[in-house]
């Protein structure tokens, strides 16, 4: 259900157009046209997918009415004889299925993380297609030269027991964070990893804490003016001092593998990146919309790798993609995330190999200078 919610998130910034259904009776191999079924999940949710030949090859366009019905054009798409498959990348998600004898329905499993869902499809025409909303507008921006702080901000302690950092989103002028650690909050805004920050107390890495804050500004934020804000909020209510300086220090140097980057361009439109991670097929996925690869970076050295990472691909686009692995004891600081009861990790890769094949990209370990963040003075948080 948690992936469900990353597909809301990652459907509601994406646009698109309506869909039309196909009156004249098809051959039963071809399955160009729209379909659609009621994926089983809760009270259900009506899913609406659009077959189109292109280039001599089958796209496919995944719509989940119930959810806002913008379009989500799978990664890739086939057909074997009876045999249909599509993959969308960006959420994570596959479907299998299989044409039967008339070639008017499909019965098969769309899977997310490790739960495969019975998703069967009937083809649609002009009597049965299901009405698709129209998509909704993309959000006003807030203005590129602005400046913001937060107006108000919230800070209350976390005493979840949680070791790391559960979710830092924005949703249009809300800011919110959970079980936050004072580190995690410098390493995002600073875009530094644990090991560039020099000195501080004990509790800097083990406090946590639930921020909520509502921006002094119109529109919603590009990554750097949330970091902007976060940086003012560490000086005034946590009164956070520093300097910088260099040191040499065990690194992960990224860069683009000898086979190429296999990395797809992103198909939403809107200012900010989605991350996550859930169980996948034997291992965790790490999931990447509308990321560029600094947010990629960012995410690696502050969740899952103990090192800082540093970027030397030069790709400058933003992305959707997802990379699938088996995490080992150095990484998410010991504690990775739960797998579901059974599952085995035995069979996935490691995060290094994962990214080579499925990604194009190669992480190695390399001692480099790298800049620290020296703390001279920081504080528990004022009162709210």
């Amino acid at each position: 259900m948690k992936r469900l919610l990353l597909w809301i998130v990652v459907l509601a910034a994406l646009a698109g157009a309506g869909l039309r259904a196909q009156d004249a009776k098809p051959d039963a191999k071809d399955i160009t046209g729209a379909w659609q079924g009621t994926l089983a999940v809760g009270k259900g949710l009506r899913i609406v997918v659009k077959f189109a030949k292109a280039d001599g090859s089958l796209k496919a366009t995944l719509y989940s009415i119930d959810q806002g019905g913008q379009p989500l054009a799978a990664s890739s798409a086939s057909q074997q004889g009876a045999n249909i498959k599509f993959a969308a990348v960006a959420i994570g998600a596959s479907y299998e299925g299989k044409l039967s004898p008339d070639g008017n329905t499909i019965a098969g499993t769309f899977t997310q993380g490790t739960n495969p869902l019975l998703l069967d499809l009937a083809r649609a025409t002009t009597e049965t297609a299901w009405e698709i909303p129209a998509p909704a507008p993309p959000p006003k921006l807030m203005a590129a030269d602005a400046d913001p702080s937060f107006e108000v901000a919230t800070i209350k302690p976390n005493n979840t027991g949680a070791t790391s950092m559960q979710g830092l989103t924005v949703n249009g002028r809300n800011f919110k964070t959970r079980a936050s650690s004072v580190a995690d909050l410098i390493e995002f805004a600073y875009q530094v990893q644990g090991k560039q920050l020099v000195g501080g107390p004990e509790w800097l890495d083990k406090d946590r804490y639930d921020i909520a804050a509502v921006p002094d500004a119109e529109g919603a934020p590009n990554p750097e003016q949330v970091r902007s804000m976060i940086r003012k909020l560490l000086k005034e209510r946590f009164q956070l001092t520093f300097h910088h300086d260099k040191r040499e220090l065990s690194a992960y140097v990224l860069t683009v593998a000898k086979s190429g980057s296999k990395l797809t361009p992103t198909q939403m439109k809107g200012p900010l990146p989605g991350l996550g991670l859930s169980p996948g097929p034997g291992g965790i996925t790490l999931h990447v919309a509308n990321g560029a690869i600094g947010d990629f970076t960012g995410f690696l050295q502050t969740l899952v790798l103990d090192r800082p990472v540093v970027d030397r691909t030069g790709l400058t686009d933003r992305y959707d993609f997802s990379v699938t692995f088996a995490p080992d004891d150095s990484q998410f600081n010991g504690h990775p995330p739960k797998m579901p009861a059974g599952a085995s990790t035995d069979s996935a890769l490691s995060l290094f190999e994962a990214m080579q094949k499925d990604l194009g990209l190669k992480l190695e370990a390399e001692k480099t200078p790298v800049d620290v963040l020296v703390l001279d003075k920081v504080e528990k948080p004022s009162e709210n």
